[in-house]
């Protein structure tokens, strides 16, 4: 069955987004690895990276990914937020590394009004610069779909494909599927004879090999909407069926599904969430 999880807060530490995890019965866990809000950053402590390492060992070795700053846009024609990307980016890989997280999720960014074709042409062009500053092989780029949002990239499989296969290092990325993206973009997944279909155009466009992880967030705007407004399991415009169709589907049985729905300190929605989640499992 699916590993169901959610993005838990590293305020304190790092480790105790595991604690986190803990107290809403998550087995798979998302992380920043430092303040998203900001460009700075610190090489990680050795002692910090130790206990990270000791509570992961602890948990049973769930799977783990982080999410890049949303500061990041590799796309950006500004020249100063270009350089400060490719950087930020570059430690975002050597921090992942250090912690042993195989896995580096990214929103391909935004093209700032210059074109869908320059902004996928610059972001490639940056992230290779990146990853080749990095020079770190243990750690997979994974492109996250996104809603299309105003000039965001990579909101169509197509777009995705692209990048994929320009990157110098494209055969060692792959894709974090998000439910809420995928249905604000306009591929339906609300119904089974849509999600066949939206299924089968990823796996002719991409490849459902390239699919390593998913967001399961429901979408508090309509199909095609464009806009990136996440919401709690069964509330928004997806509905319940579109998860029990993913949750049942064989091809992802083994994949990690991490919430990224809001909620407050005590937690209580991720296990709300998390237990609507796991009433849809087995129905077929």
């Amino acid at each position: 069955m699916p590993h169901l999880g959610a993005h838990m807060s590293v305020a304190g530490g790092l480790h105790l987004a595991f604690d986190r995890l803990a107290t809403v019965n998550g087995r798979a866990l998302q992380i920043f690895t430092k303040n998203q809000r900001q460009w700075k950053e610190s090489d990680l402590a050795p002692e910090s990276v130790e206990r990270f390492r000791q509570k992961w060992d602890d948990s049973g070795r769930i799977p783990v990914a982080a999410h890049d700053v949303y500061l990041i846009n590799l796309a950006a024609p500004q020249s100063e937020i270009e350089v400060k990307s490719i950087s930020a980016f570059a430690g975002e890989l050597h921090r992942c590394a250090a912690l042993g997280i195989p896995y580096l999720i990214m929103h391909p960014g935004a093209h700032m009004g210059e074109g869908v074709e320059r902004g996928l042409e610059r972001l490639v062009r940056n992230l290779d610069r990146a990853m080749e500053e990095a020079r770190t092989d243990s750690v997979s780029v994974l492109i996250e779909n996104t809603a299309g949002q105003g000039s965001s990239l990579g909101w169509s499989f197509e777009q995705i494909a692209f990048i994929l296969s320009a990157s110098r290092y494209g055969k060692t990325m792959g894709v974090c599927f998000d439910t809420s993206h995928a249905f604000a973009a306009g591929y339906d997944i609300a119904a089974q004879s849509a999600y066949r279909d939206t299924m089968k155009r990823f796996d002719e466009i991409i490849g459902l090999e390239r699919l390593k992880f998913f967001h399961v967030n429901d979408s508090k705007k309509g199909l095609g909407s464009r806009v990136d407004r996440h919401e709690h399991i069964g509330k928004g415009e997806i509905g319940l069926e579109g998860f029990r169709l993913l949750l049942n589907d064989p091809r992802f049985k083994n994949h990690p599904m991490v919430l990224e729905t809001p909620k407050g300190k005590d937690l209580a929605e991720d296990r709300e969430n998390l237990a609507v989640l796991q009433s849809l499992m087995g129905k077929t």
